[in-house]
């Protein structure tokens, strides 16, 4: 890895260091989003971080770039195991493991991906870096997988930040932030080479922070989502409009004969 080098901008405007996060959800509440979040159609499956570079070989720093190669304790708590009992889930089934360092910077890349915007909340005031440490934490492969994949891209970006201005992500101006984010923002034809490892792992960063936040209650209602809320009374059954679309639809499949008849 590269020794960071002083750049002469250091002394230019440097912003105030990020706040540190503060979590403000239960364990019982952070479970319930992490299990959403394990079955949202929000969330491809994309690879996690290779343990060899994606490009170049692996001597070639040049190709390559820097890349901070981890070696983390394994997470040896047991799961929920093959039945578990989701109307009653243990408080603390695992231990969480980032840092509040990491949740910190974390919280600051999550805002970078879901900003505030008007009366939606950003990222982290809606408390995706909870969940993301739910799910980093949780002892599955899937989910250890994305465990170094995401502490990787965290120690990369605080690496190229001491780099470029000497200083940690989160202490600098928003301009050098964005500097950094911008060159691996996407992993794509275009991506030079020292930033294709560093893209592909910030790709899946980004869609954790997304799935995340629109598994949350505040990113429910950013997208009108109206499921899950109950309904006071008898159920009033389907509008009219739906029965017209469902008869239509098994008109057009030749099913008209299961239509139901409308009382």
């Amino acid at each position: 890895m590269k020794e960071p080098t002083h750049n002469q901008n250091t002394t230019d405007h440097i912003d105030s260091p990020a706040p540190a996060y503060t979590n403000r959800l239960s364990r019982r509440d952070s479970l319930k989003l992490l299990a959403a979040l394990a079955a949202s159609a929000v969330l491809p499956a994309l690879p996690g971080c290779a343990s060899t570079p994606t490009a170049g070989t692996a001597g070639d720093a040049a190709s390559n770039g820097h890349w901070p190669e981890l070696e983390l304790p394994p997470v040896t708590a047991k799961g929920y195991g093959k039945d578990p009992d989701l109307m009653t889930p243990p408080e603390t089934p695992w231990p969480l493991t980032l840092t509040p360092a990491q949740l910190s910077l974390l919280a600051l890349l999550s805002d970078i991906v879901v900003p505030r915007e008007g009366e939606w909340p950003s990222a982290s005031a809606a408390q995706v870096p909870t969940v993301i440490d739910e799910w980093v934490s949780a002892p599955y492969p899937n989910q250890q997988q994305d465990r170094l994949t995401v502490l990787s891209a965290l120690a990369w970006i605080d690496d190229e930040a001491a780099m470029r201005f000497s200083r940690p992500f989160t202490a600098l101006a928003t301009p050098q932030q964005l500097a950094i984010i911008d060159d691996i923002a996407y992993d794509n034809g275009q991506t030079p080479p020292q930033f294709q490892r560093i893209a592909n792992a910030f790709s899946r960063l980004r869609n954790l922070v997304l799935a995340a936040y629109f598994c949350t209650p505040e990113g429910l209602e950013d997208i009108g989502y109206l499921g899950n809320v109950a309904i006071a009374g008898s159920y009033p059954g389907p509008t009219p409009e739906a029965y017209s679309h469902l008869d239509k639809t098994l008109a057009e499949l030749g099913l008209s004969e299961f239509a139901y008849p409308v009382a």
